[in-house]
């Protein structure tokens, strides 16, 4: 199970007849943190004559989009429009307009605010995240070296190691990683390491 979505907030900017359009970008997971985001933006650019904005969701299927003041079908359209086209979701795109004064007209709207958000998803990085299982894997401090050195092999990724009375190491993987990874931990400790499953994340997919 895996989706798309974008790394990290990212911003960029261009000049269309003398309007300055900045996009921005992030990955929200819920409703709230995109109004409150939008929001943010909003105050930020309190000054500019629009802040069109687009979010899509995995919570619920959530779809919005927000003309902001422009001509119907003019902007927030054309944002949610390269949103659907780009794959993504958990994303809010907000297209910040300063008005210079020369008009772009319908179908200069929708270029600029298309591609006001193709460069906003552009800066905040396309990834892909995919549903991870967490598991603990513990054995005596003798097999820890074995064991270190077989997870990353089968396609595992560390998170976190403790060293008490034994070694615990947790660790996600893919779930068609966990036959394999299993059988080779067996043998690698003569079937001394014990694995449990601690439940699933997303994490990016490399």
């Amino acid at each position: 199970m895996e989706y798309l979505t974008v790394k990290a907030e990212g911003q960029d900017e261009f000049i269309e007849k003398k309007s300055r359009f900045i996009g921005t970008c992030r990955p929200v997971k819920t409703e709230q943190e995109a109004l409150d985001f939008i929001g943010a933006l909003k105050t930020k650019y309190w000054d500019a004559s629009h802040n069109v904005y687009a979010y899509i969701l995995r919570e619920n299927g959530i779809q919005r989009f927000s003309d902001d003041g422009e001509p119907q079908g003019t902007a927030g359209i054309p944002v949610m429009d390269t949103l659907k086209k780009s794959g993504v979701t958990d994303v809010v795109v907000v297209a910040t307009r300063y008005f210079g004064g020369i008009l772009l007209g319908g179908g200069g709207l929708i270029r600029a605010y298309s591609h006001t958000a193709t460069i906003a998803l552009a800066a905040a990085q396309k990834i892909t995240m995919r549903e991870c299982l967490l598991l603990s894997a513990s054995c005596d401090y003798s097999l820890y070296g074995k064991m270190q050195g077989v997870i990353p092999e089968c396609g595992g990724v560390i998170d976190n190691t403790e060293f008490l009375e034994n070694v615990t190491i947790d660790f996600h993987i893919a779930p068609e990683a966990l036959g394999p990874l299993t059988k080779r931990l067996a043998d690698a400790t003569s079937g001394k390491c014990v694995l449990q499953e601690q439940g699933k994340r997303f994490f990016e997919f490399m």
